[in-house]
């Protein structure tokens, strides 16, 4: 059977919850949340009001890791800061899942590119993950979705490099693409065989920048909003994104497919199906 992506051209939080509830998947045990805080100056970033009212339903802890570029989510010390002046601490339990170390090594012995992932060590305090993602472009995947969240987004800042030098860190921002982008499907994968599959994935297309929230600089939106999206699949629901881009009428989507195809985003799409843990074909629920 195809993978089931629930679809809504209604963005609010309750639809957000709602959307949740009707893929009917349980989270068992204690659930990290998986979100991206925004970087200092990003105006893109969906704020902790608009996931609030799924994060009080789950009960869970917004968990985060440390960046591995300059900015001010590179420290712990700063990232605290920031995650308190963007209201994450105001309103949830926050874990920074590599504020201390030694990282959690993940091994990967069918990956492409590389066989081990080093993710923040306190995600061996969760039993499942509520993944939730602001759809858009990035400068350097592509795109961000649920992908990406698993793998860049829950790696240390060591893990970070290690996947973007596809496991030669000191090559951060100047290793084959192509590798980088199997890499992230590496990574990805583990965290989803670490966590046995307990993991559910709400993508929210809105405020769609060719930027990533990583971006203290990013340019404001380029299109229309499409829509929010949920699965149990992580390949799925990006496929799907990446389907109502190409669908959609808005004259800005060319600037965002520009991004995505000039960075070979589907790649990462790509790597990840041949990996095993996901399918690019899906069946498209519409819930108005």
């Amino acid at each position: 059977m195809k993978p089931i992506v629930y679809f809504s051209p209604v963005i609010s939080p309750e639809k957000v919850l709602e959307l949740y509830q009707k893929v009917g998947k349980s989270l068992p045990g204690k659930v990290a949340i998986k979100l991206h805080s925004g970087e200092k100056g990003n105006q893109n970033f969906l704020k902790p009001y608009f996931w609030k009212p799924i994060i009080d339903y789950v009960g869970g802890t917004v968990v985060e890791c440390n960046t591995a570029y300059q900015g001010e989510r590179n420290v712990t010390e700063r990232h605290v800061r920031l995650l308190a002046d963007h209201g994450w601490s105001k309103y949830f339990p926050v874990d920074l899942l590599d504020a201390q170390g030694p990282d959690l090594e993940l091994d990967i012995p069918n990956g492409k590119v590389i066989r081990k992932n080093y993710v923040g060590k306190d995600l061996e305090n969760y039993d499942s993950m509520l993944v939730l993602s602001h759809f858009k472009g990035h400068p350097m995947g592509g795109y961000g979705g649920a992908l990406k969240q698993l793998s860049i987004g829950v790696a240390s800042s060591f893990g970070k490099a290690y996947i973007h030098g596809a496991g030669e860190p000191e090559k951060i921002w100047t290793a084959d693409h192509d590798s980088f982008l199997e890499s992230m499907a590496d990574a990805a994968g583990s965290v989803i065989e670490y966590l046995n599959g307990n993991i559910l994935y709400i993508n929210v297309m809105k405020n769609m920048s060719v930027d990533c929230d990583c971006c203290a600089v990013a340019e404001d939106p380029c299109m229309a909003d499409i829509g929010i999206l949920a699965s149990t699949d992580p390949i799925a629901i990006d496929q799907a994104c990446i389907d109502l881009v190409y669908a959609s009428k808005d004259p800005g989507r060319d600037h965002l497919l520009k991004r995505i195809e000039s960075r070979n985003g589907i790649h990462t799409i790509e790597a990840a199906a041949a990996l095993g843990y996901g399918s690019r074909e899906y069946e498209l629920v519409t819930i108005i």
